[in-house]
């Protein structure tokens, strides 16, 4: 039976209410339920692991911990420009016994009326107990005496940062410049990753076309194709292919059947609603693909489909451009997180919204393009529903309205899903 000769008997033989539905998959399902039955589905499955040298692995999951080979400090060292001497009691002159500069081997020892002049980092000698600070110092004729001398000690002891062994970064992290820097100063030069997610795009549709020559009356760009790619490549994943297909169902066939064979997630865009030209839900049946849900009780993105096979992973998102931005970060980035051995949720925070917010459907969560104003604020933008692409190149984020608030006030504490910014 196919997908929508199934779905009509479903509804004619069930009580389908917003939230639930004698058949599964075909309801409206909350957000959570969604993003829950994405984590279910996924389970353990695993993409391929593959040694890389740390340097390349921007982007990359790790595969399994990493631990330090390094002390860091690797010596006791310097923290400033200054004198290093054994004692604490600070008094009288010192004969300056040398000078060591970040770098150079350093003295083994010092005499208990001896100071060492070290540069910032400079390995200070055994028993040094403190430096101080040049600022603090009057040396003449090779000998040194101290003014006011603070009670700071100046050193960085060795492993006081890091200790050989200790856990650096665990399995399942996302690596970013800073993970990378840190893993190399731990004597770190290779890691174990996960491969990154191969994934083929299709955007569907009739009225798509690739170059302004090609428009005509109902005729549009196809931005979802390059707006999915983009994406893609951002969040380090291989896009292995990106095309555009008619409201064909052979074509749409061929296409998604290529997909599931050369990918490790398809997502298509467009052809997921109910119309009479939407033929994505019956290919994916056809292609012997299990739909766990067609339709998530989120705006912009309802229409959003989630179907997998014994090794095959497929989302059908909106045709709609904002609804394709928003359920790509929603459900694409955490199925490949999951894939890769790690997680991924939307960085959000809590701020104090500018001015009321109104709705007048409450059945879904919304999220509404909004930025940060100056004074640490959401405020939403102007915007003409989930087409107008150009409003996103304003926003910080989304203002994320939980499913049954119908309004919020101003001042009122609210979350701000910050979805592309600071997480690519």
């Amino acid at each position: 039976m196919r997908f929508f000769e199934a779905m009509r008997y479903a509804r004619s033989n069930t009580t389908d209410t917003a939230f639930g539905s004698r058949r599964e998959g075909f309801a409206m399902i909350p957000l959570e339920d969604a993003l829950a039955c994405v984590d279910r589905v996924l389970g353990d499955r695993r993409v391929a692991r593959e040694t890389v040298p740390v340097r390349q692995a921007a982007g990359r999951f790790l595969a399994v911990d990493q631990h330090s080979k390094l002390d860091l400090p690797p010596f006791d060292k310097a923290a400033m420009d200054g004198y290093a001497i054994a004692t604490d009691d600070v008094r009288g002159e010192y004969r300056v016994a040398g000078i060591v500069a970040a770098g150079q081997p350093g003295m083994s020892a010092l005499g208990p009326d001896e100071a060492l002049k070290v540069m910032t980092g400079a390995p200070v000698p055994h028993g040094a107990t403190r430096v101080i600070m040049v600022e603090q110092a009057v040396e003449r004729d090779g000998r040194v005496r101290f003014e006011n001398a603070s009670a700071a000690k100046n050193i960085c002891r060795q492993a006081e940062d890091v200790a050989v062994g200790q856990t650096i970064l665990r399995a399942g992290s996302r690596l970013e410049p800073l993970h990378i820097a840190n893993l190399i100063g731990c004597g770190i030069s290779e890691v174990q990753v996960a491969r990154p997610v191969r994934v083929a795009i299709i955007a569907t549709g009739d009225e798509i076309v690739s170059s302004a020559a090609e428009l005509g009356p109902g005729k549009i760009m196809n931005t979802n194709g390059p707006l999915l790619a983009g994406l893609a490549r951002t969040f380090g994943l291989s896009v292995i292919s990106e095309t555009s297909v008619p409201d064909d169902e052979s074509k749409l066939a061929a296409a998604m059947q290529r997909g599931l064979a050369e990918a490790d997630v398809v997502v298509l865009t467009g052809g997921v609603s109910a119309g009479d030209y939407d033929f994505v839900p019956d290919v994916i049946a056809d292609c012997n693909l299990e739909i766990h849900f067609s339709r998530v009780a989120v705006k912009p993105g309802k229409p959003t489909v989630f179907a997998s096979g014994k090794n095959e992973v497929l989302f059908g998102l909106p045709g709609n451009p904002v609804a394709v931005y928003l359920t790509f970060h929603l459900f694409v980035l955490r199925a490949t997180a999951r894939l890769s051995g790690g997680d991924y949720e939307p960085r959000e925070v809590k701020l104090r919204l500018a001015a009321d917010f109104a709705r007048r459907a409450t059945v879904r969560t919304e999220y509404a393009p909004g930025r940060i104003t100056p004074e640490g604020c959401v405020e939403t933008l102007k915007y003409h529903g989930s087409a107008h692409l150009a409003a996103l190149m304003e926003a910080d984020g989304f203002l994320v309205v939980p499913r049954g608030v119908e309004t919020l006030k101003a001042g009122a504490e609210v979350t701000f899903a910050m979805l592309g910014i600071g997480d690519g």
